[in-house]
């Protein structure tokens, strides 16, 4: 497994992951947002350099914001999920980045699982934030 970040050539691979894993996929143009001054992600790759996760982050000054983590339906339960967040979470860590929120499904108790190894904490909630279905989302933080 390598973890690396998001470059062009990972943008096809990243859209096949969204179209897998979420009923609202992010197209690979808007994606693309995770390639510039405000935005990153990282990617975590199989042996055969396909993606097999990503996550994404937006940055505003000193507080970034993560939009997605995915992990390929292929790939789940291998680690490349933490791996990613992991590449992402030391990038933050080193730039400045002083906290960091995220959204998830109320039901997802294996990502809440995740964020919570990883030392994200319940904040809030959002209601009815999630469509197909409609779901409560639980705001998480964690400070850097």
């Amino acid at each position: 497994m390598t973890v690396e970040r998001l470059r062009e050539e990972h943008l096809a691979g990243v859209a096949d992951i969204e179209k897998a894993c979420f009923s609202e996929p992010w197209s690979e143009s808007a994606l693309r947002l995770l390639l510039t001054d405000t935005a990153l992600g990282f990617v975590a790759l199989a042996d055969d350099g396909s993606v097999a996760s990503y996550v994404g982050m937006m940055t505003v000054a000193d507080e970034g914001q993560i939009t997605n983590v995915a992990t390929h339906p292929d790939f789940q339960r291998q680690g490349y999920g933490s791996a990613a967040l992991d590449g992402l979470l030391a990038f933050a860590a080193q730039n400045g980045i002083a906290e960091i929120f995220l959204e998830v499904r109320r039901s997802n108790e294996a990502a809440r699982a995740l964020y919570t190894s990883r030392g994200f904490e319940s904040v809030g909630e959002r209601k009815a934030f999630y469509r197909f279905p409609t779901e409560d989302a639980v705001i998480m933080k964690k400070c850097i």
